[in-house]
């Protein structure tokens, strides 16, 4: 008999475990369903909550960056204005210059602009930093190819009518279609 006493507490005991570990089972089941039941309830609001809470620091980040944008188009207007040659001679030019003294006072002028105003490109259109970039590259070739053209002994007046001369025969001025470009950027900001 005492084995089958003990037969049956054992029993009973698996059962209650078993049983236990229904329950568990069982209420798990249920609190994961009913936490998933909430999720779906609730998920299109804690979406809206990001997205209104994106869209608050996007606007944050615009009203602080948008200064810093205008004030980098505004730099790279006055750097196309400083190098443009027409501008560069009458600033560079001084009575009885070398050739060679204006060649590398005009060059050295637009590489010193150049390097002042390089970190504007962060708060640029890429295309619009390459071509002001492609017109700083072409203003240096401009002024080295007319040094070239002209003879040793030229001085600085025959550098300067030969450069002008040279932009007065190109159609459309590069330097203000670059300045157009620029305020173009800039209205897209808006």
């Amino acid at each position: 008999m005492l084995l089958a006493e003990h037969y049956i507490t054992v029993g009973k005991q698996n059962m209650n475990i078993q049983q236990i570990l229904t329950d568990v089972i069982i209420l798990f089941a249920g609190l994961f369903l009913a936490f998933m039941a909430l999720y779906y309830l609730v998920k299109n609001d804690i979406q809206r909550f990001f997205d209104l809470k994106t869209v608050e620091l996007n606007k944050e980040s615009r009203s602080h960056i948008l200064p810093l944008r205008l004030q980098a188009h505004e730099r790279l207007i006055i750097f196309v204005d400083r190098i443009n040659p027409a501008n560069l001679l009458v600033r560079l030019h001084q009575q009885g210059i070398t050739i060679g003294a204006l060649q590398a006072g005009i060059l050295n002028e637009i590489r010193s602009e150049y390097q002042h105003n390089i970190t504007q490109q962060l708060y640029t259109d890429s295309v619009t930093w390459n071509v002001v970039r492609k017109l700083k590259d072409d203003t240096i070739a401009m002024i080295t190819n007319a040094v070239k053209g002209l003879p040793d002994d030229a001085n600085g007046i025959e550098l300067s009518k030969a450069i002008l001369q040279h932009m007065a025969s190109i159609q459309e001025n590069p330097y203000d279609l670059t300045v157009e470009l620029i305020k173009k950027d800039i209205q897209r900001l808006f």
